[in-house]
């Protein structure tokens, strides 16, 4: 099969698959999320040579707990009362859960640009290995599924428009930098990426953040600015955090000395390969509702 036709088909899949789980409920959207952080932690562990039982175990378990405790915990804590015939409540405050799940994953994140700019730094230790697989996988999948639910309650028009944003930032970066490209913009690890293709993907995101405002979220229209600038900020963390998450997963690909993290979808590559951006971008845009949400 024709090389461009077998990377369209997969994409197109992999997109209507995206958008049905987020469209129909957010169960089906947690679901498909935690299959496909079952594969990226499957891919991370070829990555840095590490053996897959116990992180796969690891992962499930974490990944379903926390989006049971997070989302149905009045559900969880009725049925338990109702089993055990008796009053019964999980002593867990959600806010300082999140709070505690944000910061180690930013500090593993500071950890993963020392990784990038330290040229010294190609090995990866044993304990870096599952501190990543906590702070770099299996917490920015949880974060991509809180961020679904804003300030509020579950909204796929977020997170659909997330994901609008990173494919509108990785296309024009890729055609903007293929045109008229000249700088590189980290050559030792990416050498196709430029600083004009990074500052085009930035400025059309941007612009598809204002379109996203005014024609898919439709604010009120006394909040219409406030939903233009709080877009464009997202666009400009995803322009620059989708560009350092895509830089890292790069890193570790040429330490394993491969070229794509996995083989699930014919001429992408894996699931990290996927949604390498979104990793990064997941844990900063959820401070940023949270600071909007401590604002506002």
């Amino acid at each position: 099969m024709n090389e461009t036709l077998k990377r369209g088909i997969s994409g197109l899949v992999y997109i209507i698959l995206l958008l049905s789980s987020i469209l129909y409920s957010t169960e089906s959207f947690i679901l498909l999320f935690g299959i496909f952080l079952i594969i990226a932690t499957f891919e991370f562990c070829n990555l840095v040579n590490l053996k897959k039982i116990v992180p796969v175990s690891f992962v499930v378990l974490a990944y379903f707990i926390i989006s049971l405790i997070s989302y149905y915990k009045t559900e969880t804590d009725n049925y338990l009362s109702n089993l055990l015939e008796k009053p019964i409540q999980l002593g867990i405050d959600i806010d300082q859960l999140n709070v505690v799940l944000l910061v180690i994953s930013l500090v593993v994140f500071a950890k993963c640009l020392i990784f990038l700019f330290n040229n010294k730094e190609q090995t990866v230790s044993s304990v870096w290995k599952y501190l990543y697989l906590l702070g770099y996988i299996l917490l920015p999948f949880i974060f991509i599924v809180k961020i679904s639910f804003g300030i509020n309650d579950y909204n796929p028009k977020i997170i659909i428009g997330l994901f609008i944003l990173i494919w509108t930032n990785d296309t024009f970066a890729f055609f903007v930098g293929k045109s008229i490209g000249k700088h590189k913009l980290f050559e030792r690890i990416s050498p196709k990426k430029t600083i004009e293709g990074f500052i085009g993907g930035i400025v059309f995101a941007v612009f598809a953040g204002y379109l996203i405002s005014k024609l898919y979220i439709k604010p009120n229209p006394d909040f219409s600015n406030t939903s233009i600038l709080i877009w464009t900020i997202i666009a400009l963390i995803v322009g620059v955090f989708g560009t350092i998450g895509d830089l890292i997963e790069s890193k570790f690909k040429r330490i394993a000395q491969v070229k794509d993290s996995g083989k699930i979808m014919p001429g992408h590559g894996g699931i990290l390969d996927r949604l390498d951006s979104v990793i990064f971008v997941a844990p900063i845009v959820y401070l940023f509702y949270q600071i909007l949400s401590y604002v506002s």
